[in-house]
Parts: structure tokens; sequence; C-alpha cells
């Protein structure tokens, strides 16, 4: 996933607005930007690409959230959300394409699914962000769901040293307890890459950090999109009270 949180240099700020996508025009919105984004931008192998989109067998059964410019209705940002009733139907959660999940199957009829989170480079700064979060946290207290999880991506463009040394920094502190492991079904190599860089965390996963999420276990490696994906485990009972101020409008 990208940098959501790096600024473009830009002073004045639209305002901005989330909702979930309820036609398929919206959702093609979504999977356009993430096109934008991760085919364009980061050279994902897409097989949608000849339409300018970015499309999965998984999308039919999730809710994707946008983030529009109202000046111009514009999506500027989208995250994808798949609830558990939706899963089952799916055949399983995009997830488990990367990981085994048999430990954490007895928390299956909690757990909402999110991911494919992206936003136009003109637009990543904390205005967006916000609004991401935002309508997330809102989509998770209306739906009741009890557990986040998802897949968060970590850039290998230096073959993997600097997402392996991501991995040890974050696991060190925040790995989940040994009941909820999940096993990566293409591990990343961590004993042949150097775990030892001075890396910075990426902004999308110190969010989730700071909210209370664990990492679940190894990374796991994605040739398509040449990303490293952390499982990312939030039980919303540990949610960061600050986060819950801030994104959910409710006391601490």
């Amino acid at each position: 996933m990208l940098d959501l949180n790096r600024q473009t240099g830009h002073t004045a700020r639209p305002k901005l607005s989330s909702s979930i996508a309820r036609t398929p025009a919206e959702v093609a919105e979504a999977q356009r930007i993430r096109y934008k984004v991760f085919g364009e931008e980061m050279g994902a192998k897409l097989p949608s690409a000849d339409q300018g989109l970015d499309i999965d067998r998984f999308d039919a059964y999730c809710d994707h959230l946008l983030v529009r410019n109202n000046d111009d209705n514009k999506v500027v940002g989208t995250y994808r959300m798949m609830p558990p009733e939706q899963a089952v139907k799916a055949g399983g959660y995009y997830s488990e394409t990367e990981f085994d999940m048999t430990r954490l199957a007895n928390l299956r009829g909690s757990m909402v699914e999110v991911g494919r989170s992206c936003v136009h480079p003109d637009y990543r700064d904390g205005a967006t962000i916000t609004q991401l979060w935002g309508g997330l946290a809102d989509y998770i207290t209306k739906n009741g769901h009890e557990y986040l999880i998802g897949c968060a991506s970590i850039s290998m463009g230096d073959g993997g040293h600097y997402a392996a040394s991501v991995y040890d920094k974050v696991h060190k502190l925040h790995g989940a307890p040994t009941e909820y492991s999940v096993f990566p079904h293409c591990p990343l190599p961590l004993r042949a890459l150097n775990r030892d860089l001075d890396v910075s965390i990426p902004p999308l996963i110190k969010g989730y950090l700071r909210l209370g999420a664990y990492i679940a276990g190894q990374p796991a490696w994605d040739p398509d999109f040449n990303v490293a994906d952390l499982f990312i485990l939030l039980p919303v009972s540990r949610m960061n009270p600050k986060y819950v101020r801030h994104f959910m409008g409710q006391p601490a």
C-alpha cells in the first residue's frame, strides 16, 4: 500500500467527504484509482490493466469506501472492506490467498477484512487519511465487527531488505499472541536478507500499530505487486482510546 501520509507541498485543500459505493459505477471509480496507483505508479501486474481498472474476484463481495473532493466530485482515495458473511460467499478472505489463517477460525464470524487502500498522489496528506480512517471506523462501529484484519504492504524495491528490517522492528514490539499466528504461503526469505537496517515504519503500518494492532506472522511475498505483506490483526477492544475519540466520536 501507499505512503498515505506523504506531504505534496500543496497548501490549499478542498473539502473532502467519504461514503460507501452504492452503484457499479461508483465501484468502478474505486477500481480506477486503484489502477492509477497500483498499476501505473507502482507497476503491479494487474489482469484488468487493459480496462484501466484494478479488478479482482473479491471486489464483488466487498464494500468500497470512497473519499471525494467535494469541489469536483473526484474520488481521491479508497479502501475496501469484506465483512464475514461476504467472505463465506467469496470462499474466503483475500488474505487467505497469502496466509494460512487456520488459527483464526474461531474469530471468523466477527472479522472484517480491509485492504486495497490507496490515495491519489496529489492528496496524500492528513486530511485524506483522516477521511479514510474515519469512514472505516464508522463502518466497523455500525456493523459491530470485533476484529479487523488485512495485509499491509511494504515495498520490495531494494530486494526485500527494507521490508525484512521493518518486520523485525515492529514484530518485536507488536507481535500477536501465539494463538493468533498466521503463516505465509510464500514467505519472504528473511534469513537471506539484511534485517538490521535503520528503517522508518511505513505510515499505514504505523497507523495500524498506534490503533493497537498486532503483527500476526512473518511477511508474505506478493510477486504481482512486488511487495512484502504483513498480516494485521486489530481487536476492536484494543483500540487506542485517543483514536476512538478522534475517529469514532465516542468517549474513551
